[in-house]
């Protein structure tokens, strides 16, 4: 069972990510939503990118659940999530203004607000903007080709390949846990600490660092405990 096979399954209607964001933002993915999400940007990935098997993709970008997205479209791929700041074919960047665009196939600017149709204001020349251009891709994902599950899946802290990311790159978790996961601690921890939950048949519940995570969020979200 690939990943987002497990990710949808017995979870169709339930919560698999729900998002805690400033400006009282609260976003909650089912399943079959998170999928949709998935399915849509490895679509446009795919077929507005030529992103294929192998490739990197360096996701300059806060722990976020669009960056969970574009980290689950990327593995589904069998492309190489860039977390260091290395060098990569495709940049995917909340700060698309910034120098540093240079040298890469193709840039990706991703507004980060929940309900954003858009990107806010102007692009630079050449930049994707995914609020505008994801809705209009497919809810279900067919590769063009099949991922080579030896090539590697995460370049950051390690690298680890595609065929050992749930065992190596994921971190541990009880099973049906519904785990807190606060993003300050980064986007490489945060996936993994996401994918160990997912692992585990479980869901995640991501806080911004701005949110304060009082007994009634955790009561609320019926967080699992110590």
């Amino acid at each position: 069972m690939n990943l987002m096979t497990a990710l949808r399954s017995g979870h169709s209607t339930s919560p698999r990510l729900t998002w805690y964001g400033p400006d009282s933002e609260r976003v909650e993915l089912s399943g079959r939503v998170l999928d949709n999400w998935v399915a849509k940007t490895s679509n446009l990935l795919q077929d507005e990118l030529d992103a294929e098997p192998g490739m990197a993709i360096r996701l300059d970008l806060p722990a976020h659940w669009k960056s969970f997205v574009w980290a689950l479209a990327a593995w589904q791929l069998g492309m190489e999530v860039v977390m260091d700041g290395t060098s990569a074919e495709l940049l995917v960047t909340d700060t698309p203004d910034d120098d540093g665009r240079a040298g890469f196939d193709a840039v990706v600017a991703v507004p980060l607000a929940a309900l954003a149709m858009r990107w806010p204001g102007e692009l630079p020349s050449g930049v994707v903007d995914y609020a505008a251009e994801v809705r209009s891709h497919g809810d279900v994902f067919m590769a063009h080709d099949e991922p080579d599950a030896g090539s590697l899946a995460v370049r950051g802290t390690a690298g680890h390949p595609h065929s050992a990311l749930l065992e190596e790159f994921a971190t541990a978790q009880e099973p049906g846990v519904r785990l807190l996961v606060r993003t300050g601690d980064g986007l490489e921890s945060c996936l993994s600490a996401a994918l160990g939950a997912w692992k585990e048949d479980g869901s995640v519940v991501l806080v911004h660092h701005d949110v304060a995570v009082t007994e009634h969020l955790l009561d609320n979200e019926r967080v699992s405990r110590p």
